[in-house]
């Protein structure tokens, strides 16, 4: 058994370059969905998930981030004198959603290092991390971590979200593999950063969510830094496994990649469709669209 999860950490101080050049003004967590950004849509998942206290990590030009959780008298205040009480509500919920608070990545050092700088807010309990630029669409079920964080509380020691993927594919993701449990739940074995697909130990590749034991921390400390010149949060996991379980859990559901531009798109599609102003108008072009294109 394990302590309750309460606590969140959203990486987001990565430069985003495969959005440039937007990403130098703008945050590429800040993309639109439609007309909710993509980081909204994370912290709304740990807040589904039970979880209200939230740590994002970011760097030099995310403040944009912060704005966005924070209350904007002057806007509130025309909202309110126009009689604009829907959207004046819309703006007053983003900044109860949850508790956040702000830490700066100094330099980029790679995922790794980015949940190292969550260490003193944590503190010793299990923890959520979920990517700041990874939407996760699970229909019908309860949120991706949630689902994470049950697995550790009745368990113990982390988990980590799984997707499989085709064989080639595997160099691209932290490839878990290990002993299958039933119910898509995985006993990890072996735990390796990209690996070429005759050195990969299975084709789950870990999903952007997971939740992790505090002993990641010092983990973190000893473990040198890997592909890229960067501390990875898979070697530091794969060092933690040798002493505490780790879990996989594969899930039924759809990840949004939002850096990457083709990705991005479609969940563009993907959310206007389900939005309640434009989906039936959006299906309708798409429909008209598909049937005149040569």
């Amino acid at each position: 058994m394990s302590s309750p999860v309460r606590k969140a950490v959203i990486p987001a101080a990565g430069y985003g370059t495969r959005f440039l050049p937007v990403a130098k003004a703008v945050p590429k967590e800040m993309l639109p969905l439609v007309d909710q950004p993509v980081i909204e849509h994370v912290v709304r998942e740990a807040v589904e998930s039970g979880i209200a206290d939230i740590l994002i990590v970011i760097s030099r030009s995310k403040r944009a981030i912060e704005e966005h959780f924070h209350p904007a008298h002057e806007l509130e205040a025309e909202l309110q004198a126009k009689g604009r009480d829907e959207e004046l509500e819309r703006l007053r919920e983003l900044h109860r959603l949850a508790n956040i608070h702000y830490v700066w990545q100094p330099r980029m050092g790679g995922l790794g290092d980015a949940v190292l700088q969550a260490r003193f807010h944590v503190g010793n309990e299990p923890f959520a991390v979920l990517l700041g630029d990874t939407v996760i669409s699970t229909e019908g079920e309860r949120p991706l971590t949630r689902q994470l964080a049950d697995v550790v509380e009745s368990r113990g020691g982390s988990a980590v979200a799984l997707q499989e993927v085709p064989l080639e594919k595997v160099q691209r993701y932290g490839i878990l593999g290990g002993d299958d449990l039933g119910g898509g739940l995985i006993f990890g074995r072996q735990f390796i950063e990209k690996p070429r697909p005759d050195l990969a130990p299975s084709r789950f590749a870990v999903c952007a969510r997971y939740v992790l034991s505090p002993a990641i921390f010092e983990q973190l400390q000893a473990t040198p830094k890997g592909k890229g010149g960067e501390l990875q949060l898979t070697d530091a996991m794969a060092g933690l496994m040798q002493r505490e379980a780790l879990h996989g859990l594969l899930f039924a559901g759809q990840r949004h990649d939002i850096g990457n531009k083709l990705d991005f798109l479609k969940a563009n599609v993907h959310f206007g469709l389900k939005h309640p102003e434009i989906g039936d108008s959006l299906r309708q072009w798409l429909r008209d669209l598909l049937r005149d294109s040569p």
